[in-house]
């Protein structure tokens, strides 16, 4: 399945809903035209995740019966193009980024002097819900920022409690995936560097976490990693890149943090950003993010496509 969290036209609040075909599902309203005695709980997206397979297994049910009957259902259905989209998960109660995970960006972070050491086990720093923003939206470019960067990353998104999770177990515990683009300031990613900063602003100034356009669940997905991520600007593609370069995999990742910090459904963990990003490049310059530009960031299978387009601060 492939779900999340929108609004309707018009609307303030944020509704639960699933891909089919060229529409959204609105979930609580399909649900309701079944008349279940006892539905699972649609209110949000970590109410959903938090009663567990059981519900996810209800919604499958649900779009089956949607796919046979879909005239009945017609009602919960609107245009994709009609709707706005949120970040799948836009409240999480952690959201994580595990850095330096791959071969080639390590090699671009030290050439570039924006690494200082080899991690010798999983590091992260925290990616504020306040920089969130979902799938079509426009990320403002602050005034004083110039390097402006994409990081298209895998996200993995919990389904259950977890604590002091074992090796070889950690893929039970994932709802789902859905993409990031961790946008980075690095003039400031520099300073930080330097300081030895533990907290990212050059990762968390609002609209710099755009993350969708789906949570695509976890049985849609063959092998998170052999999975094809894309990143283009403007229709031209400047990378693509396999997560089997990932150093670090959740079966790492996750039994690493969940031995003193208790992880709940909806939590979150991106998995770093591939090589291949514009600072790594000999024409960096000419590659940053510009107002105007349109960034893609994608997995080939599942197809899932995350598009926001980068704008100027508006006049005062």
């Amino acid at each position: 399945m492939k779900l999340a969290t929108y609004l309707r036209s018009g609307a303030r609040a944020p509704r639960v809903g699933a891909s089919v075909g060229p529409d959204m599902l609105d979930l609580a309203d399909a649900l309701a035209l079944e008349r279940l005695s006892s539905p699972p709980d649609v209110s949000s997206m970590r109410t959903l995740l938090r009663q567990g397979e059981r519900a996810l297994d209800a919604l499958r049910g649900l779009l089956a019966r949607v796919e046979a009957s879909p005239s009945r259902f017609a009602p919960a259905r609107t245009p994709l193009a009609d709707v706005a989209f949120l970040p799948p998960v836009p409240d999480a109660d952690k959201f994580l980024c595990v850095g330096k995970n791959y071969r080639a960006h390590l090699e671009e972070l030290k050439r570039t002097d924006l690494i200082r050491e080899m991690p010798q086990e999983p590091t992260a720093f925290v990616k504020l819900n306040s920089c969130l923003t979902g799938h079509g939206a426009d990320v403002v470019r602050p005034a004083d920022v110039v390097h402006l960067d994409y990081e298209p990353e895998m996200v993995f998104v919990l389904g259950r409690h977890a604590e002091r999770v074992a090796r070889g177990e950690a893929l039970s515990y994932v709802a789902g995936i859905t993409i990031l683009n961790d946008l980075t300031c690095r003039d400031t990613q520099k300073r930080e560097v330097a300081s030895g900063s533990r907290f990212w602003t050059s990762k968390n100034a609002p609209g710099f976490g755009p993350l969708g356009p789906w949570l695509v669940t976890l049985d849609e997905v063959p092998d998170p990693y052999d999975l094809w991520v894309t990143c283009s600007v403007n229709g031209e593609q400047r990378m693509r890149v396999n997560t089997a370069d990932q150093i670090w995999k959740i079966d790492d990742i996750l039994p690493h943090f969940s031995r003193l910090v208790p992880l709940e459904p909806g939590d979150m963990f991106s998995t770093g950003a591939p090589g291949g990003v514009a600072v790594g490049k000999a024409n960096a310059e000419a590659l940053f993010l510009k107002p105007g530009d349109v960034v893609e960031c994608a997995f080939e299978a599942p197809a899932m496509a995350l598009r926001n387009r980068i704008v100027a601060p508006a006049s005062r």
